[in-house]
């Protein structure tokens, strides 16, 4: 299996939702730390999160992993997140590409506010990426019933593309849109639905 890092996007505000969702807990955990880990159980060596909105309290938050500190968990602060999705996914992939000879030879572009989708999604889509790889150049996204989501698989031939078209609140998807990714099915293990408004037994960290 190649070398793999997980890029977490936590950076936003989160305004329609009142807070910036890397702050937010449920009776799992921390929304952050859930993520983080499924990136890890599901496959990938690292993981580095984009910080922006409240960096200071979402790393803190961080530094209660047993993972930060010892190179699993890692954190880079972007700071043009208010210009959206966009600008955090140019961060991280500019700072994966540039870690000399720890560069990793894919990424997978996870979200935070996705709390139901846990480490057997990520270890099918990257299955399927690693059976699919020759046709594909390593480029795969989770689908749920059809409808393309997250996390995705962006295999490190890729990421000049992206770079290329990430603004916005758009990230990868016009790229996407062009080379038109693996999509592999996981409705059966989450819904894939990111959460923008409060709900019933979450709270803020802080």
């Amino acid at each position: 299996m190649s070398p793999t890092t997980g890029l977490l996007l936590a950076a936003g505000e989160g305004r329609r939702y009142g807070m910036p969702k890397a702050l937010v807990a449920d009776s799992e955990g921390p929304w952050v730390h859930r993520a983080a880990r499924a990136l890890l159980d599901g496959g990938c060596q690292d993981v580095l999160v984009v910080t922006g909105a409240r960096a200071e309290e979402v790393e803190q938050l961080l530094g209660q992993m047993p993972e930060w500190g010892t190179g699993q968990v890692a954190a880079v602060r972007c700071g043009t997140w208010a210009r959206g999705m966009g600008a955090s996914l140019r961060s991280g992939l500019t700072s994966l590409a540039t870690r000399g000879r720890t560069v990793p030879r894919r990424a997978v572009v996870h979200l935070v506010d996705l709390p139901d989708v846990g480490a057997p999604v990520v270890e099918r889509l990257l299955r399927e990426a690693d059976a699919h790889g020759e046709q594909t150049g390593q480029v795969a996204r989770a689908a749920y019933e059809g409808r393309p989501g997250h996390p995705v698989v962006l295999g490190q031939r890729h990421w000049e593309g992206v770079l290329g078209g990430a603004a916005g609140d758009a990230g990868a998807r016009s790229y996407l849109r062009r080379v038109e990714p693996l999509l592999v099915e996981c409705g059966d293990l989450a819904t894939g639905e990111d959460v923008d408004e409060p709900r019933s037994g979450t709270a803020s960290i802080t």
